[in-house]
């Protein structure tokens, strides 16, 4: 409400406007540092006032406020003086983005020096996760093409990097392409091309861009300074980064753990458990008895406990006893059948021909145009 009033707007209508938010629109919630505000004040002339300079006022017109990159919040003067709230649509085109390259650094430094935005390069390792070691399966000479959506607003502005339709990873000769598709559930994941999908029980690697920097195995401990079982892997990455949850399960422990430090353990099923240690910090909500869904963020790296740097130590226990993560071999998930896998290869014909199109290594084409919506 101060905003208004110092914009021009009477205490009493700048009130009444943020009081027709109601259920629409709550600012101490959605509001956030940094978001724009579109204010208009229209002029008012009283004409109880002779002179006319000093009879013109202005009063509260309408207020924008933005909600997500494709809605906001109108508010505007009714005829009795009373403000309406709603919710409109804002029109947006969708266009489809390919970017290819090669790998001669890692998978995550040459894609974002081919283009490919944070997010998007985000969901391409979370994809590959399951099937790839980032940190044995990478050669130099490897390829990486993906193809995504994103999103402009009417000033021709990028508002939005959407979905992954397609992508493929070249490792070594082997090809690895995997496409977007609607599960038997409703829900949204990726299949190779014989309609199998890539997502397993557990994921290999719970973090994204990070380092493998101890395997599982006997070790020399860096501070007890003798041999002993490293009953899990390392993986050095900086203080923060997002830890995600490897299945989906239940969190059997959240809390600090001897040498592991803040630790968390989440129990899949009657076989599985995987353990999370030298935490910086949990994610809000995560505490014993909490259900978890596979890729939710759980928790942040850190060097807590017995610990010589910034790093995720993760375990996976099966039947209770600590085996090698990177050595587990699981069974995929969703195998379409039928109709559905028909769907799917008609789908492929589709996106594979949208691929091609688009010719060199960033190329764009031109998708649907939402419109405005009341």
């Amino acid at each position: 409400m101060d905003v208004l009033i110092k914009a021009g707007a009477e205490r009493a209508e700048a009130h009444t406007a943020i009081q027709s938010l109601k259920g629409v629109y709550d600012p101490r919630r959605d509001l956030r540092v940094g978001d724009e505000l579109q204010i208009t004040l229209g002029p008012v002339l009283d004409i109880a006032v002779e002179n006319v300079s000093d009879a013109l006022n202005y009063e509260l017109s309408s207020l924008r406020l933005p909600v997500t990159y494709d809605r906001e919040v109108e508010v505007e003067r009714a005829e009795d003086d009373d403000f309406i709230a709603r919710e409109i649509e804002l029109p947006l085109t969708t266009e489809f983005v390919r970017v290819s390259g090669a790998i001669d650094s890692s998978l995550f430094v040459n894609g974002r020096n081919a283009g490919i935005p944070i997010s998007v390069l985000i969901e391409l390792i979370r994809i590959y996760s399951f099937d790839v070691d980032f940190q044995r399966d990478i050669w130099n000479g490897d390829a990486f093409e993906v193809m995504f959506e994103r999103q402009r607003n009417q000033d021709d502005v990028v508002v939005n990097n959407g979905d992954i339709h397609y992508a493929k990873l070249t490792l070594r000769g082997t090809a690895l392409p995997f496409y977007q598709f609607e599960t038997s559930k409703g829900t949204v994941d990726y299949f190779n091309e014989k309609g199998e999908s890539v997502r397993k029980a557990l994921m290999k690697t719970p973090l994204d861009g990070a380092r493998l920097s101890s395997r599982f195995g006997n070790r020399k401990h860096p501070i007890l300074g003798y041999t002993r079982l490293h009953a899990g892997v390392d993986f050095a990455a900086p203080t923060g980064t997002p830890i995600y949850a490897a299945g989906d399960g239940t969190v059997e422990m959240a809390k600090i753990n001897g040498g592991y430090g803040k630790y968390i353990r989440i129990r899949h099923n009657g076989t599985y458990s995987t353990a999370y240690a030298h935490l910086n910090g949990y994610a809000r909500g995560v505490n014993s008895g909490k259900r978890v869904r596979q890729g939710q963020v759980i928790g942040y790296v850190g060097s807590t406990g017995r610990s010589t740097g910034a790093h995720l130590h993760y375990e996976i226990h099966r039947d209770g006893k600590q085996i090698n993560p990177l050595g587990l071999k699981l069974p995929s998930g969703e195998k379409l059948k039928g109709d559905r896998l028909a769907a799917f290869q008609s789908l492929r014909e589709t996106v594979d021909a949208r691929f091609a199109s688009l010719a060199g290594p960033e190329q764009v084409a031109a998708g649907s145009e939402k419109q405005l919506t009341d």
